[in-house]
């Protein structure tokens, strides 16, 4: 039996067609199982506390096998993905940088925290995925 991976991606809600795109991607790749960790609009964590909020997430990120940042450049102006980023090096779970379709500069934010950058292929991201999820 193939493996099952438990992602946390890691991702900026005013950009959420990426977040989309990019599960979408996962989701249809034969012989990988994955399961999504993350809040998303269509599953949120209802608060507007922001300390509930994050014993929320710190729960999903340490559930996950690995967190995917999407290192966009929008990222470098997301306080909470900065938190996560973070979060997830505290917990030990490694993170991969997943580089947006035709960007040519990545987000900091992002990249000085991965193990690595890959770009937006599903063979790439699927390999970095196996070569480091715990």
């Amino acid at each position: 039996m193939a493996n099952e991976y438990r992602i946390f991606i890691s991702h900026s809600w005013s950009n959420l067609d990426d977040l989309k795109d990019l599960r979408k991607l996962l989701e249809q790749r034969g012989y990988f199982n994955v399961e999504f960790e993350e809040a998303t609009p269509d599953v949120p964590i209802n608060s507007d506390n922001a300390y509930y909020i994050k014993q929320r997430l710190k729960q999903k990120i340490e559930n996950s096998n690995i967190v995917l940042g999407i290192a966009g450049m929008y990222a470098s102006y997301s306080d909470w993905m900065a938190w996560e980023l973070d979060k997830a090096i505290g917990l030990k779970v490694p993170i991969v940088g997943v580089i947006p379709h035709g960007q040519e500069r990545i987000s900091t934010t992002v990249s000085s925290r991965s193990k690595e950058d890959v770009r937006w292929n599903t063979e790439s991201i699927v390999a970095s995925i196996r070569k480091w999820a715990k």
